[in-house]
């Protein structure tokens, strides 16, 4: 990628949180780009990492707990790691915006929706309050929602119009750059396909670049352009949508493929990886997949580099199973 090109950069960010004495390293050396207008997918099981990273990003890790020993977070030349609190309150919400898990707890239950979208573009704007209320209007009718609705409280609303509501809130004020962390989890399959859409409609009208959230491969094959694959907080596996799909490299991102149902798959149970995650205050040296890993080899317990192995698709492995490199 060009360095003209690159929007969001990423460089060997380490994350570590302090949890009853022990140090649990949660983001261990993640490195990725992102280009202007493009999607990338962070795609992992639960407790990989792929929420810290957000919050790195969006610079809200909890302070007292939290600890960014080394890394950076550059956006457009501006280390945001490097940034205080006062330069992130202009950056967060106007530059940076977060969709987040659960919508439930993501809007404030005394307040109505349209203040709490007008409030957002009033902290980041020069505009007066009506000018805010309108942009509040305009935001609401943008994702499906009439603007009469502006005065009504979020327990009037269902967990998909809440939804809706959270994506307007993180949208009102233009953002160049919208983190999604696993946007439709708590919504039903019908309203996941409707909220996708609208998330992909508005990114391209507002040509906004998106770091999608996720561990349901069929979103990233919905609305990602590339993806990185994030195992005990480490990336495994890195490249474009079509190259990971097409030919997957790493034994997890393959075990990940594998898990999928499929009506043209003739199995008595539903296929998963063997084994569990590895505890993140003790992770193994090397690998931090070997101890699952069939193809594991001596050579898995040196620490296993990024090796580009087909143009622009990356793997951390020592052992690829030889069927995929064919």
């Amino acid at each position: 990628m060009k360095e003209k090109d690159v929007f969001l950069n990423v460089e060997d960010l380490w994350v570590e949180y302090q949890s009853e004495g022990e140090c649990v390293h949660a983001v261990n050396g993640v490195s990725f780009q992102l280009e202007k207008g493009k999607t990338l997918g962070l795609v992992g099981e639960t407790g990989a990492g792929k929420t810290t990273i957000a919050k790195a990003v969006m610079g809200i890790l909890p302070e007292i707990q939290a600890k960014v020993p080394k890394g950076k977070i550059v956006l457009e030349g501006k280390n945001l790691l490097a940034a205080s609190e006062k330069e992130m309150l202009k950056v967060r919400g106007s530059r940076i915006s977060m969709i987040f898990q659960d919508p439930m707890t993501a809007l404030n239950p005394v307040h109505k929706v349209g203040e709490q979208i007008a409030e957002a573009v009033r902290l980041h704007s020069k505009g007066n309050k009506k000018e805010a209320q309108m942009r509040a209007c305009e935001m609401l009718e943008m994702v499906g929602i009439p603007a009469e609705r502006y005065k009504d409280y979020p327990h009037q609303f269902s967990g998909g119009m809440k939804q809706r509501v959270v994506i307007a809130m993180a949208l009102a004020c233009n953002p160049e750059l919208l983190l999604a962390d696993e946007p439709t989890t708590a919504l039903d399959v019908t309203i996941q396909a409707q909220v996708l859409e609208m998330i992909r409609e508005l990114k391209e009208k507002l040509n906004t670049s998106m770091i999608m959230i996720t561990h349901d491969l069929g979103i990233v094959a919905e609305v990602c352009d590339d993806v990185a694959v994030i195992y005990a907080g480490q990336i495994v596996e890195y490249g474009s949508k079509e190259s990971i799909f097409d030919h997957p490299l790493h034994p997890y991102t393959i075990g990940l493929f594998g898990a999928i149902p499929g009506f043209e798959k003739d199995m008595d149970r539903l296929k998963s990886i063997e084994g569990m995650p590895p505890d993140p205050t003790d992770l193994p040296k090397g690998c931090y997949f070997a101890p699952r890993c069939k193809h594991c080899i001596l050579k898995c317990q040196e620490m296993v580099p990024m090796v580009e192995v087909l143009p622009g698709h990356f793997c951390r492995c020592f052992n690829r199973p030889k069927q995929e490199e064919e």
